[in-house]
């Protein structure tokens, strides 16, 4: 295996040096002609593009759990784990379309500032501390810390050093505020599409190897050829990994709320897209689904190849780790395996994934703070310049607090990418149900809210534990859950939370319609018309595109 060399850490320097650079003549052009209001230091207000908002859409996204996570079940589960990715695509022309026309005809700029228009200020606030205590403690911590791990194993760096970097780093850009961070994921994508792209180039050739023959496309056909199982799109019921995606529940049942709640409740996500006007939304949605097919090819095949060169004895014992193996080695022994100066290339895509999903989610964890509880409670009367200082303490101040408590709570024992779906997962479904019923619903009251944030999560814990208090057994020959090892019928994680999502919205009717009866929890309106989901003819034809792409993968691969 190939050392850093010094080829490679000029290549590194260069994009730190383009990246930095460029974010730096943004922030002064933008000082320039805007000044300091705090919507366009959050928000970026009117001044992204359409290609801006969907690289910083992929670039928030794609982070470190992707790279190891999602090659170490691409080694173990195959092309099925794709559907996160793929769903994504879909699920992103579904927000476009619905729930973009409501945010932005309402003027929403945060997810809390919907809760309070719609259901009151309890529910909003309850819903901005969940959220600050969910983005600091689950997701700045994972991503910050997993993206050390990658890059410490790569460099030969001490992690420490390297949760340092990163978090100086992506303090530097959130500081600029969401241009910088927006114009900048720009360069961070570029670099994160060329260099995921490399090294599936280079895994795909180490395969094509094995039979004696060279590049990518033989590479794969060979690949085909040899982990053909790897390849499926739908598990079946018998297969191992069935607990993890539950066969035809990945295309009708639970990835939906997971990715709905992801990409259209998200402050992280929607945030990009929340200071546009909605043809330049809309638009920056759509390339962002169009990336999106392109990940599986970036994040999965890896996976599948280093499967494969494992199999054949080309890894030697290189995805073992104390004798036992261990998927998510797959992609940093990949990266290990390029020559001197591609090993910088896919360092600094690695480093511009870890970076931009880091700013993206500090950024996020400002704007609530300063907006929605900041301003709200604290202070009514800020100047827009101390919403921008409160704003820039509080992205210091949550990257401190990551660095400090990250290396405590085990996210590498876990699994980064199963970490955050853990515990995510466990309110999502309520989240989810209180968006939907918000916008479609006018009849939904704040106490039926309520309950989909304390229902939800009481629904999730419940029926993760129900099976040591009762046999499910009977739930097994209609495929709602599975018989593991240990004996004991277990319900699917994404089976899990499409019951309880259906059981919220099934409590938010009922509260709805006796407070209706009652004469009491008077609900409140947004404005909402049909009008408001036309696209144009080019946003339907792209659409059709995704559409047509996505039944062709899967018609091939089922």
């Amino acid at each position: 295996m190939s050392t850093f060399s010094t080829v490679d850490l000029i290549v590194f320097l260069i994009y730190f040096i383009a990246v930095a650079g460029y974010g730096i003549w943004i922030y002064r052009r933008k000082q320039a002609s805007s000044g300091q209001a705090s919507h366009d230091y959050f928000l970026a207000e009117g001044s992204l593009t359409w290609w801006a908002i969907g690289a910083s859409l992929i670039a928030s996204n794609i982070s470190a759990e992707q790279f190891i996570g999602m090659s170490g079940s691409g080694y173990k589960i195959g092309m099925a784990i794709a559907v996160y990715e793929l769903m994504a695509a879909a699920t992103l022309v579904i927000v476009a379309v619905f729930f973009m026309p409501v945010y932005l005809k309402n003027r929403i700029y945060t997810m809390p500032q919907f809760l309070e228009q719609r259901y009151g200020k309890a529910v909003a606030t309850t819903m901005a501390l969940f959220w600050l205590g969910l983005y600091v403690v689950v997701n700045l911590t994972s991503i910050l810390y997993l993206g050390a791990l990658a890059i410490s194993s790569l460099s030969g760096i001490a992690l420490l050093p390297c949760m340092l970097f990163l978090a100086v780093f992506a303090a530097i850009i959130t500081l600029g505020g969401m241009k910088v961070i927006g114009y900048t994921d720009v360069v961070q994508v570029a670099c994160l599409v060329i260099g995921g792209l490399v090294t599936t180039w280079l895994a795909l050739d180490l395969v094509a190897a094995l039979a004696s023959k060279h590049g990518a496309l033989a590479g794969f056909s060979e690949l085909f050829g040899r982990a053909r199982g790897h390849f499926d799109m739908v598990l079946k019921r018998e297969d191992p990994n069935y607990m993890d995606l539950p066969g035809l529940s990945v295309l009708l049942g639970g990835m939906w709320i997971v990715n709905l709640n992801y990409w259209g409740c998200n402050q992280y996500i929607t945030q990009r897209a929340l200071g546009a006007d909605l043809p330049t939304a809309r638009k920056g949605l759509l390339f962002a689904a169009f990336l999106k097919l392109l990940m599986p090819v970036i994040v999965v095949l890896p996976g599948i190849a280093a499967y494969a060169l494992d199999q054949s004895g080309a890894l030697g014992d290189a995805m073992r780790q104390g004798g036992e193996l261990n998927p998510d080695r797959a992609y940093p022994v990949l990266l290990n395996l390029l020559p001197s100066g591609l090993k910088g290339v896919a360092f600094a895509a690695l480093t511009a994934a870890v970076v931009a999903s880091l700013a993206g989610k500090a950024n996020s964890i400002a704007t609530i703070f300063t907006l929605d509880i900041y301003n709200k409670t604290f202070n009514k009367a800020a100047t827009e310049q101390k919403m921008v200082w409160i704003g820039r303490v509080s992205v210091v101040v949550s990257m401190a607090l990551a660095v400090l408590i990250a290396p405590l709570l085990g996210i590498d024992k876990k699994g980064g990418f199963q970490y955050i779906q853990e515990y995510t997962g466990f309110v999502s479904p309520g989240i989810l149900a209180m968006f939907l019923m918000g916008f479609f619903w006018k009849k939904t009251t704040q106490g039926a809210a309520m309950f989909a944030t304390i229902g939800g999560l009481a629904g999730s814990i419940l029926l993760k534990f129900l099976p040591g208090m009762m046999d499910l057994s009977f739930l097994v020959p209609i495929g709602f859950a599975k018989v593991t090892e240990a004996g004991v019928a277990e319900i699917p994680f994404l089976d899990r939370m499409f019951i309880v999502f259906w059981f919220v919205i099934a409590g938010m009717v009922l509260i709805s319609k006796l407070a209706e009866s009652r004469r009491e929890g008077v609900a409140r309106h947004l404005h909402v018309d049909t009008s408001m989901f036309r696209v144009d003819s080019a946003f339907t034809l792209g659409s059709a595109v995704i559409g047509i792409a996505l039944a062709a993968i899967y018609g091939a691969l089922w």
